[in-house]
């Protein structure tokens, strides 16, 4: 038996109200409402159509709302893990068949461990994840050839403990999975030079570094002896060396950047990443100077709109200032967040563009 609740006119419930109204995802966990003309009770989001306002009631927990007698709605299943945790768990569930599996599991198979058809599977796993399937192993691969490159007794037994099944398949990936040889990324970068020069701008200390492919690093901050430690630790058996004249030119075609962001600099940039990375940063140099976008705005231009956190990863993970702008990415509102370099640079940066914020600055999701 159904037991009739009053409706509530509180504040908070009328915010509850609200989240029903809007479908709100956010809201799912936090309350369940039902429905006395139906028996029903779902979550905040449900797309079921929306009951009169004076037939709803609010409950804190489903157990609450089963013990008045409802029953849960067989579309939002309330009685279940949110939709967002059962994809996330199916998504789970299929990295780890990648990471345990020898060669790429076919699509077919990760969607049939996924529970889930061909398309909806790859479009979920975008969603959650940010890349593709394939993307996500070859990357995972990647790691994989980093750590036995570290461990491996040859070269060769790092191949095949790595998953490949021949060195051609290896060596025609190796280059963009580590950026130099296997042997010297074997050797901690030994035999690779990595030429860099540390100067000033308006900024503070900035530091250049390029292999033969183009500059690899433009990094900024207070104290030169960090900025080159960074270099050296990524790469601590690497040759670094000191910048000749050309390289003094590069060097000053870089600041001359830092020093008017809004000029056209047509730099060749060694740009390594994963395959998400590098579109979020190919989107980011595609935004004018003087201008900005949103972590969302990102995400929607390329294609991935709920990829917004992992955006804001790939934002973080930008080692070429001012080169790749991310500082020219804010929070919806308009105001900054935080900057690997600093958000005091990253204000100052916008401001020398023409752009003026005022919002309130926040640390806490780096870009």
């Amino acid at each position: 038996m159904i037991t009739i609740s009053m409706v509530s006119t509180t504040p908070n419930d009328d915010a509850r109200w609200q989240a029903v109204v809007r479908r709100d995802r956010t809201a799912d966990g936090a309350f369940f409402y039902s429905v006395r003309t139906t028996g029903i009770y779902c979550r905040p989001s449900c797309a079921s159509r929306l009951a009169r306002r004076e037939n709803v009631a609010f409950h804190a927990t489903r157990a609450e709302a089963e013990r008045e007698g409802f029953r849960a709605c067989k579309r939002c299943r309330p009685d279940e893990a949110a939709l967002d945790a059962r994809r996330a768990a199916a998504v789970a569930k299929a990295c780890r068949l990648i990471e345990e599996s020898d060669e790429m599991p076919s699509l077919d198979a990760l969607a049939e461990a996924a529970e889930m058809s061909r398309f909806h599977f790859h479009r979920v796993f975008k969603q959650v994840t940010g890349v593709t399937p394939k993307a996500y192993a070859e990357a995972h691969r990647a790691g994989r050839v980093q750590d036995e490159l570290g461990r491996a007794a040859t070269v060769t037994q790092a191949i095949y403990e790595s998953g490949f099944q021949s060195n051609g398949r290896f060596y025609a990936a190796s280059s963009q999975m580590l950026g130099m040889t296997p042997t010297a990324f074997r050797k901690g970068g030994h035999g690779t030079s990595i030429r860099f020069a540390v100067g000033e701008c308006w900024l503070g200390s900035i530091l250049v570094a390029a292999t033969d492919k183009g500059v690899c690093a433009i990094l900024l901050g207070n104290n030169p002896d960090e900025l080159v430690r960074e270099v050296q630790d990524r790469f601590p058996k690497a040759q670094l060396v000191g910048g000749d004249a050309a390289f003094e030119e590069l060097v000053a075609r870089v600041v001359g950047l830092v020093e008017a962001p809004e000029q056209s600099l047509d730099l060749p940039l060694d740009v390594r990443g994963s395959a998400f990375q590098k579109r979020v940063w190919q989107a980011l140099r595609g935004i004018p100077a003087g201008s900005t976008l949103s972590y969302a705005d990102v995400a929607a231009r390329i294609g991935q709109p709920k990829a917004v956190r992992a955006v804001a990863r790939a934002c973080a993970s930008n080692s070429l200032a001012v080169a790749i702008p991310c500082h020219r990415v804010v929070r919806m509102d308009g105001s900054l967040s935080g900057y690997r370099w600093g958000v005091e640079r990253k204000r100052a940066l916008l401001s020398r563009e023409g752009v003026e914020r005022e919002g309130v600055e926040r640390e806490g999701a780096p870009s």
